[in-house]
């Protein structure tokens, strides 16, 4: 993002988690599955055995457990209107934030 000159707001998303409603508005924005906004390696994914858990969860349902706790949430978390994405994958960062 620095080197592309792209501006962007650091927020740290353990401290500052975001709301139920900002999740739900920005999962259903995205089109991805609930699973994508998912820290699957953090210990507290493991530790509430979330992965039989998040498949039948509903976007509500999913909104609320992610917002109990900012390292549920996949990082980095970039949104930009409707241009949302998780996690660090260098191409989708260089095709995408660009």
């Amino acid at each position: 993002m620095d080197e592309n000159n792209v501006e962007y707001e650091n927020i740290d998303i353990v401290k500052d988690t975001p709301t139920a409603a900002e999740l739900a508005e920005w999962i259903g924005k995205s089109g991805q599955h609930l699973r994508y906004f998912f820290n699957t390696s953090g210990i507290k994914y493991r530790e509430l055995k979330l992965k039989d858990k998040v498949p039948t969860m509903s976007l509500e349902e999913a909104s609320k457990v992610l917002s109990s706790d900012g390292k549920l949430i996949k990082r980095p978390l970039m949104v930009e209107g409707t241009h949302i994405t998780c996690g660090f994958k260098t191409d989708v960062y260089e095709s995408e934030w660009k």
